[in-house]
């Protein structure tokens, strides 16, 4: 009997119709950044554009430093004009098409119009002087990001906790009401166990007076639960299982915290199904795979594309979990999932259970206002391992204070000089020497290794082992940093550390070597003549005592007797012996 063939057990949906492309044999790569040479040439071959060189015409521009950090002023002036231009930053549209549209005239139009929303986008540069972050310029990709939209009827944007904001594109939820008005908005705030359940509450109400639904999750706790409920289940049985791991009973260390009545009230409230039609209320708790699954069938109560079946979009920036969430609620891998963003190439359809399908978009860097490049990489947006130079290990030393770092690795980071200001941050430099000295990362000359300190660095600040949470708008920024507090407590000797109750600015770190060299016992240096000749006894510095002190009639040596040694059988010098004879 022949093998069946693959193709009869795909389902097909209004993506798949012959447009041209093999989608499985693409080998898709993301571009966010590109020269001014290599832009110009993508830009004429999508144009279809032939153009010959002309000698003899050249212009040198010099580059605009996009990777450079900016001043309180500046960022204060440049978020008031990014707020007054955002309705300027769209995603590009699927132009309009149908069943009877041929496979040549969509790819030609699709590549006509993304052609015009590039030029757009440039001309915003120029005109109003402003600098656009990275963002993705392979056309494949937002093709892909097309389809997924289509086919969905709750498309979910998955944020990072630690900046939801910099990972909300508010036009893509425009473009989905446009594509259809019964589809459905959601927002998952992933990463949410590095926030502290009041943080969370902070974003949830921020998040409801904007009108949005938003869910908090974390795909690597809640799979850390699962894994503990099944261990547990294989080795109890009845009820002892079920006073175990009983609902709830799993906590992060934000959700040990405690919280109002009211509080509890409303997150129960929220998870019962209170999102149906127009009336929904953001909870801030963290929530479960049956919850959350819930929520997404809770949240679409109009027709779908398929009869009895809800299809569910998972889109996103790069690297911020949308494979591990759905290997989470699938509990079996079925995405493959990298540090590295990017590492999603293709689009693919999983089912959860019958009538409930997941659909995984690779990741997308969407045109922004709101962060520099440094800041990007440090989100994890752009990859570390292609950093070349060590200006965004800057950004590390702008959000994360000198306490927290000097705490989190162990190290001592130089001081301000004298003529500097005491409380100044420290640059990038002093950060990477000190750390390379602790880890000894050298170069063949002999200094620490920047480079391999600064991509150590930013890693950690990409995990969350350097942990900086931006705050919603109207917040400020270091009023919103709980986690910082355990390193600003001061020495534990107290009395000295503090002045009026208030910890020190300065940590002193006390010198062990120079404290055990000073302080040691039993110092024997220099001290072997005058033990036999002075009457001291063996013993530590301080507690030397004479051992003929007290006994009468015994005579003190005068001037320094030590100087034969207490040797009698020496043989003294000829000289010595006839120094009387001299005249």
């Amino acid at each position: 009997m022949g093998e069946p063939s693959r193709r009869t057990t795909i389902s097909l949906h209004t993506s798949e119709l012959n447009d041209g492309y093999d989608w499985g044999r693409l080998n898709l790569q993301s571009v966010t950044e590109q020269s001014s040479m290599d832009d110009f040439l993508a830009t004429a071959e999508m144009a279809g554009t032939e153009f010959v060189a002309e000698k003899l015409n050249i212009k040198f521009v010099a580059a605009e430093a996009r990777a450079g950090l900016l001043t309180a002023e500046e960022t204060a002036k440049l978020k008031k004009l990014h707020e007054e231009n955002k309705q300027l930053l769209r995603i590009p549209r699927r132009p309009h098409w149908d069943e009877g549209t041929s496979p040549e005239v969509l790819q030609q139009t699709e590549r006509d119009s993304f052609l015009e929303w590039r030029r757009e986008l440039a001309e915003l540069e120029e005109e109003q002087k402003m600098i656009l972050t990275p963002f993705e310029r392979n056309l494949d990709f937002w093709r892909q990001l097309w389809r997924v939209i289509e086919r969905s009827d709750i498309v979910v944007q998955i944020v990072d906790a630690r900046n939801p904001l910099l990972f909300r594109c508010p036009d893509l939820e425009c473009y989905v009401k446009e594509v259809s008005r019964y589809k459905v908005n959601l927002l998952l705030v992933n990463k949410a166990d590095l926030l502290t359940r009041q943080q969370r509450r902070i974003w949830a109400r921020y998040f409801q007076r904007e009108g949005l639904r938003a869910v908090f999750w974390s795909a690597l706790v809640e799979n850390e639960r699962l894994e503990a409920e099944e261990k547990v289940r294989s080795d109890m049985e009845g009820e002892q299982f079920k006073d175990c791991v009983a609902e709830g009973d799993w906590q992060t260390a934000s959700e040990g915290e405690e919280a109002s009545e009211d509080e509890e009230a409303d997150d129960e409230e929220s998870i019962d199904g209170s999102t149906h039609g127009s009336s929904f209320h953001n909870s801030s708790r963290l929530l479960t795979k049956d919850e959350l699954l819930a929520i997404f069938k809770a949240a679409h109560d109009g027709p779908t594309l398929k009869e009895g079946e809800l299809t569910v979009g998972l889109v996103g920036y790069p690297n911020v979990g949308k494979s591990s969430t759905i290997n989470t609620i699938l509990r079996n891998k079925k995405v493959s999932v990298s540090v590295t963003p990017g590492h999603t190439k293709h689009f693919q359809t999983l089912y959860v259970e019958p009538g409930l399908c997941l659909c995984d978009c690779p990741g997308l860097v969407m045109p922004s206002f709101v962060s520099t490049k440094a800041e990007m990489m440090c989100c994890g947006i752009l990859p570390i391992d292609q950093i070349r130079d060590h200006v965004p290990t800057s950004h590390v030393c702008q959000t994360i204070p000198r306490d927290v770092l000097e705490g989190t690795y162990g190290i001592n980071i130089i001081r301000p000089r004298e003529d500097e200001d005491p409380d100044r941050i420290p640059n990038y430099e002093e950060l990477l020497m000190a750390y390379g000295y602790m880890r000894g990362f050298m170069t063949t000359h002999g200094q620490p290794d920047q480079s391999r300190s600064a991509r150590y660095i930013l890693k950690d600040y990409v995990i969350g082992k350097l942990l900086y949470c931006h705050p919603p708008p109207h917040i400020s920024a270091a009023d919103f940093q709980p986690q910082h507090s355990k390193f600003q407590a001061g020495d534990a000797d107290g009395e000295d550390s503090k002045i009026g109750n208030k910890p020190s600015k300065v940590k002193r770190h006390e010198n062990l070597v120079d404290k055990n060299f000073f302080h040691q016992e039993n110092v024997r240096a220099l001290t072997k003549g005058v033990q036999s000749f002075m009457g001291y006894k063996e013993g530590s510095v301080g507690q030397r005592e004479l051992v003929n002190q007290g006994k009468p009639g015994l005579e003190q040596p005068v001037g320094k007797p030590w100087k034969k040694h207490g040797n009698r059988n020496k043989k003294e010098k000829v000289r010595r012996l006839t120094k009387h004879l001299d005249a």
